[in-house]
């Protein structure tokens, strides 16, 4: 049988990390925005009397460039922004509000926000921006609140402020606790000062804590992933994110501080992940779905083993909620059978908001198949297994999925029997790999120049 080794040097390929499909490169039927707006109200009217709606609000601003980062940010000093920008979500919401005509308060089961650095916002701005947003929601009874932070400049008043809206989740951005990987990605932070930030927290109330974590990053070797993975340890988060770094320089030109050289190769960068793996399994975390873990009693781990899991542009949630709206500039939303995404130019994103206009640069919406294909993509990325004997579930794409899937089949990545078709332990480094092989867009359309960062 093939070695690891080569499977890994078979298999590093571009591909997509499948928090969406189709993917957004295949976005080609957009919405207009009434018929965003009348899916939006469809989706809403079909939960029932528990259920509400996400929402994800988009904060761009922080302090200083994180080279590694491919998220939309704006590197500002300027105080004054944060307030601003505030009004201008809070007006976004408001035109939500109108278009969808709605006779009730929406009820909301979900709100993240994220960035950027979210805690760039003051105490008063976050309590204007959530107060806002909340005193036209009706919060269902489980609704969970959560809240990306950078721990160099999140205080003890905000993180008040959160609590007291309702937030009980903080995630911080760790990456890497060695100092030579943080010069080189422009992010200094201290364990002394995680470990303020994460007992501040707890002190005000907070009940669950994820630290984010990358491998893959410059200079990484195992002994820095060893160190921190074990502050990680010592501080004891409920639940991790253990990333792989995407290299897309085409895309953020920050990326261009180090080059490919200083980054550990496919065969390397796997080990570190195996490694940081081993050692956080050792200590009671669970590895969920790909690039994830959480303590037995956290709700991400109680949803694997329930099969509740659910997987959106936020990353792993502990179910499916539905609709998703995104305010804020370069935020995505999804009905389920549409998608959108705002506009990513903070100024045109301000001025059309200003304008009277629901913000939206793109969208989507899925044909029957795309549907079909979106679901089974999702139950592997989340549940590491698919099937499709329900008529609901098959598309004339999956007759020959057997022929797609063989090479993985044979280099013993999947098992596949009838219209079943399951990730094998040795095959989930190649996760992303086996979704690619039900990407019917993919296949009738690959990409001429590299678009999308490596699968391993």
């Amino acid at each position: 049988m093939i070695t690891e080794q080569d499977l890994l040097k078979k298999y590093d390929v571009p591909g997509p990390r499948y928090t969406s499909y189709p993917v957004i490169l295949y976005w080609d039927s957009p919405p207009t925005t009434a018929e965003w707006l009348a899916s939006v109200a469809a989706s809403l009217s079909t939960a029932d009397e528990k259920t509400g709606a996400a929402m994800y609000v988009h904060i761009p601003f922080c302090r200083s460039l994180c080279t590694y980062c491919g998220c939309n940010s704006r590197i500002t000093c300027n105080a004054t922004v944060g307030s601003k920008y505030v009004e201008t979500v809070l007006q976004e919401w408001e035109l939500y509000r109108r278009g969808l005509q709605l006779s009730h308060k929406m009820r909301l089961t979900e709100l993240h926000l994220g960035g950027g650095t979210p805690t760039y916002l003051t105490a008063n701005e976050l309590d204007h921006l959530i107060s806002g947003i909340l005193d036209h929601v009706e919060q269902t009874r489980d609704a969970e609140y959560s809240i990306e932070s950078d721990p160099r400049v999140t205080q003890k008043d905000q993180l008040a402020v959160l609590h007291r809206l309702g937030f009980r989740r903080l995630s911080l951005g760790i990456q890497d606790f060695d100092s030579r990987v943080q010069t080189a990605v422009n992010r200094i932070q201290t364990e002394e000062q995680v470990r303020a930030v994460t007992e501040t927290a707890r002190e005000i109330g907070f009940d669950s804590i994820n630290y984010d974590l990358i491998y893959g990053l410059p200079f990484q070797t195992q002994q820095s992933v060893e160190q921190t993975v074990n502050a990680v340890n010592r501080l004891r988060p409920d639940r991790i994110s253990f990333y792989s770094y995407a290299h897309v320089p085409w895309v953020k030109p920050g990326q261009r501080h180090f080059t490919e050289n200083d980054l550990p190769n496919g065969e390397e960068k796997r080990a570190l992940y195996e490694l940081g793996r081993r050692l956080l399994e050792e200590t009671g975390y669970r590895e969920i779905g790909m690039d994830h873990f959480a303590l037995a009693d956290d709700s991400l781990c109680r949803a694997s083993v329930a099969g509740t899991l659910h997987r959106n542009f936020m990353g792993y949630t502990s179910r499916l909620v539905s609709p998703l709206i995104g305010l804020g500039t370069s935020s995505i939303s999804d009905s389920w059978n549409m998608f959108v995404q705002n506009e990513k130019d903070l100024e045109t994103y301000e001025q059309r908001v200003r304008r009277g206009e629901v913000p939206i640069m793109r969208g989507h919406r899925l044909s029957r198949e795309d549907v079909v294909l979106r679901r089974h993509i999702l139950n592997l990325m989340t549940r590491l297994e698919t099937d499709w004997e329900p008529s609901d579930m098959y598309v004339s794409y999956l007759g020959d999925i057997d022929t797609k899937l063989a090479e993985a089949k044979a280099d013993g990545l999947v098992r596949i029997d009838g219209r079943h078709c399951e990730i094998t332990p040795r095959g989930k480094p190649f996760l992303r790999n086996v979704c690619m092989a039900f990407d019917a867009r993919l296949a009738r359309k690959r990409p001429e120049t590299q678009i999308f960062s490596r699968t391993v």
